[in-house]
């Protein structure tokens, strides 16, 4: 597990700022913002929330619907290759029809409704429709949108996503990738070097593409300098750590699982020692309360600080 730590960045090298952790990961879970700070957090001893939201504001990493349609921060020089591989219009168009949104004209609406607005609350965009699309519609109408490189998410704004035309936030559409070989290539090496020990079907698992193009992906991996020192961390919900891989049998003892998984959807936050889950943790504002698996868990309370001071 001490590789694995290294090339997720647990063990926090100096240097790195937010756009740096995005390019190395290849991307960061971001369905809920809150939680993809944190994990900016457990990688940087040095990196703080302002950080993150000012590398946001730049355009250094962007949110987008990325590996698997799951909502992720990508590095913006990454959008063409990344996004020709992911972006799944088939499926905002299932979507959309269970919604009752159709027509023929759906994606110029959408991009009309965003074109020159800057970004817009779903509640604005409702307005820009006219009737045409309410509730997640809204949602599937933008994710349209963002499998053709014409929309991303702009920041929270009182706490509520934004969404954007991607001429408007990043000077001009994503232009994707036409080479699908390039961009499978490029995944490969990218890929492997943010996870140690994985394999075709780890690959495929996080991106969503079949074990086929996974397998015409794959590339050598790069070497790793195992961690040599002991590693303590308070890994959030939907951490790449989690989920850059198939199966959690590696970190987590099965007759642990249920309460890390309890069903639903939910994931907890966890407690990593050594790459190991060795307990689950959570929040209410700026407290910090553990679930440790065992009473063996040197350095806790020093990770359980460092949280605390991020979150103030």
């Amino acid at each position: 597990m001490r590789t694995r730590l290294a090339a997720q960045l647990l063990h926090r090298p100096p240097g790195l700022g937010a756009g740096d952790i995005v390019r190395h990961l290849l991307a960061v879970q971001a369905q809920d913002v809150p939680s993809a700070r944190l994990a900016f957090r457990a990688r940087s001893a040095t990196v703080t929330v302002a950080d993150v939201e000012a590398a946001w504001q730049a355009r250094e990493i962007v949110r987008v619907w990325g590996p698997r349609g799951t909502l992720h921060f990508v590095h913006a020089d990454d959008l063409p290759w990344l996004l020709a591989l992911t972006a799944r219009r088939t499926g905002a168009l299932r979507r959309l029809a269970e919604e009752g949104v159709t027509g023929d004209d759906l994606l110029g609406l959408i991009e009309g409704a965003l074109a020159g607005q800057g970004p817009l609350t779903k509640a604005e965009l409702e307005k820009r429709l006219k009737g045409r699309a309410a509730g997640q519609g809204i949602v599937h109408l933008v994710a349209l949108a963002a499998s053709y490189g014409l929309a991303v998410l702009g920041p929270l704004r009182g706490g509520k996503p934004t969404y954007v035309h991607a001429a408007d936030w990043l000077g001009a559409p994503i232009a994707f990738e036409q080479d699908r070989g390039r961009a499978l290539a490029e995944l490969g090496v990218r890929y492997r070097r943010a996870h140690a020990d994985a394999t075709p079907e780890d690959l495929a698992a996080w991106s969503g593409l079949s074990l086929g193009d996974a397998r015409a992906a794959w590339a050598d991996a790069p070497p790793y300098d195992p961690v040599d020192e002991r590693v303590v961390r308070l890994a959030p919900s939907f951490d790449e750590y989690l989920l850059g891989w198939k199966s959690r049998d590696a970190i987590l003892d099965p007759e642990h699982a249920r309460k890390v998984f309890p069903g639903g959807g939910i994931l907890r936050p966890v407690v990593l020692v050594d790459g190991l889950i060795r307990g689950t943790w959570g929040r209410k504002g700026n407290a910090v309360t553990v679930a440790p698996f065992d009473d063996d868990l040197p350095g806790l309370q020093r990770e359980i600080d460092d949280v605390a001071r991020f979150l103030r």
